[in-house]
C-alpha cells in the first residue's frame, strides 16, 4: 500500500504501533550485518596466545564496535523517521529502501572495512545519512519540519567528508576520522543538530509516535537475540557430534532464553506505555535508544562468546575469550538496569548484584576451560530471571513510571 497526498502528514493514529512489511524487511539485513559484526571479532579473538591475542583483541575489538554504531545509527535514524512520518508514503519508503540497500552493502563490507572494503563502507553510509534528509527536504512542506532536516543534511554532509576522506587513508587514521565523524554525529543529535546561523532543534518538541518507535526498538532487539541463536547453531552443527560442543551448544540456548526473559520482564513488554506516558516522548525514546544500544553490544558480545566456547569449549581460557564470555552477559545487564530505570524509575538490586558477580568472576576463571565460564554466566542469568519472576508473582502487573 502506498499513500501519495500530503508528504509531511506524521504517522496516521489510528496505525499504531505496528512496523510495515518493509521495516521489518529491513531488519532481516541487520541479522546478516551482525553476524558480520561478530565474525570480525571472532577473527581478532580466536588467535593463538603466542600472537599477542590480548592487545589484536582491543584493537580489534575497538574497531569492530566503530562499524557496529555505524549499523545502529543508521538504523536509529531510519527507525525515528518512519515514527515520525507516515512509512506507507512512497518518499518514506524510498528513504528505506535506500536504508535496506545501504545497510546490505555495509554489512559485506565489514570484515574488511578497515583495509580493502574501506570506501564501499563509508560511501554506504554516507548514501544512506545523507539521502534521508535530503529526501525529506524534498517532501516536506512544513517549515517546521524543513529546518530539522536542512540541519540534518549540513551535518552528515559534514561528517560525510571524514567518511569518504578517512577511507582513502592508513587503518590509524583512518580509525581517527570515522570515530569523529561518529562523535560528531552524536553531539548533533544529542544537542538538535546546531548549526551556525541555524539554531538548533528542542528535542521534547520532535513529533513521534512513541508506541511504533518502542516496537522498532523491541524489535531490533529481537533482531540481536536471533543474530545468537544463528551464531550457535551454525557454530554447533559443524561437529554435533562432540559431547563438550553439545555442552556449549546448550549453554548458549539457555542464555539466549534467559537474555529474552529478562529483556521481557517486564520492562520490555510496556515500553510502549512508558514513551506514551513521558511527558516528552521523544527525550524518552532519545534515552531508550542509548540504552537498547548497550544491551545490543552485549548480546553482540555474548554471541562472540557463543563461538569461542564452540571452538575451544575445554581449552586454555584466556582473558579476551573470558572477558568476552562473562562480559557480554554484564554488559547486557548494564544496559538493562538503565532500561528498567527509563520505564519504572527505579532499579532492581539483582541486575547490579549479578553485574558485579560476572566482573568478579572474570579473574576467577581466567584460564578455566571457556565452557566452564559459558555456564557461570547463564547460572548468573538464571538467577536474575528467578529474582524478576519472584517479585512479580502474586502481584498485579506494574504500571509503567518513566522518570521524564
Amino acid at each position: 500500500m502506498v499513500r501519495t497526498p500530503e508528504p509531511a502528514a506524521l504517522l496516521p493514529e489510528d496505525q499504531g504501533g505496528r512496523a510495515t512489511f518493509l521495516e521489518l524487511f529491513f531488519d532481516l539485513v541487520y541479522v546478516f550485518a551482525l553476524t558480520r559484526i561478530g565474525a570480525r571479532a571472532f577473527e581478532d579473538l580466536a588467535v593463538e596466545p603466542a600472537h599477542g591475542s590480548v592487545w589484536r583483541a582491543l584493537t580489534g575489538g575497538g574497531k569492530t564496535l566503530i562499524l557496529l554504531f555505524a549499523l545502529w545509527a543508521l538504523w536509529q535514524g531510519t527507525a525515528w523517521t518512519t515514527s515520525r512520518y507516515d512509512p506507507y508514503h512512497i518518499w518514506l519508503q524510498t528513504i528505506v529502501i535506500t536504508a535496506l540497500v545501504c545497510s546490505m552493502v555495509m554489512g559485506v563490507a565489514v570484515p574488511r572495512a578497515f583495509s580493502t572494503t574501506g570506501l564501499a563502507f563509508a560511501v554506504a553510509y554516507v548514501v544512506a545519512q545523507v539521502s534521508r534528509p535530503g529526501i525529506l527536504l524534498l517532501a516536506l512542506r512544513r517549515p517546521q519540519y524543513r529546518r530539522l532536516k536542512q540541519r540534518m543534511l549540513i551535518t552528515f554532509c559534514a561528517t560525510g567528508v571524514l567518511w569518504i576522506v578517512g577511507a582513502f587513508l592508513p587503518t590509524n587514521p583512518r580509525v581517527v576520522l570515522w570515530v569523529t565523524a561518529l562523535v560528531l554525529e552524536y553531539l548533533a543529535q544529542r544537542f538538535g543538530w546546531p548549526v551556525p546561523g541555524l539554531g538548533r532543534s528542542t528535542v521534547s518538541r520532535w513529533d513521534i509516535h512513541g508506541e511504533h518507535l518502542a516496537e522498532r526498538y523491541q524489535q531490533f532487539f529481537l533482531v540481536a537475540l536471533g543474530e545468537t541463536i544463528l551464531v550457535a547453531g551454525v557454530s554447533y552443527s559443524r561437529d554435533p557430534t562432540s559431547l563438550t560442543r553439545t555442552a556449549g551448544f546448550a549453554a548458549a540456548v539457555v542464555t539466549s532464553v534467559l537474555l529474552w526473559r529478562i529483556y521481557v520482564q517486564r520492562a520490555g513488554q510496556i515500553l510502549a506505555e512508558a514513551v506514551t506516558r513521558a511527558a516528552h516522548p521523544a527525550t524518552i525514546g532519545r534515552s531508550a535508544a542509548d540504552t537498547h544500544l548497550v544491551m545490543v553490544v552485549g548480546v553482540v558480545a555474548t554471541a562472540i562468546g557463543y563461538e569461542l566456547v564452540n571452538e575451544h569449549p575445554t581449552g586454555h581460557g584466556e582473558i579476551p575469550w573470558i572477558a568476552m564470555i562473562l562480559g557480554g552477559p554484564a554488559i547486557f545487564l548494564a544496559g538493562r538496569a538503565r532500561f528498567e530505570y527509563e520505564v519504572f524509575g527505579r532499579v532492581s538490586p539483582s541486575r547490579w548484584l549479578a553485574f558485579l558477580v560476572l566482573l568478579g568472576l572474570i579473574p576467577v576463571l581466567i584460564h578455566v576451560a571457556p565452557l566452564a565460564s559459558a555456564w557461570a554466566a547463564a547460572l548468573v542469568l538464571l538467577a536474575v530471571a528467578v529474582a524478576d519472576a519472584r517479585r512479580a508473582w502474586g502481584r498485579p502487573p506494574e504500571a509503567a513510571a518513566p522518570p521524564f
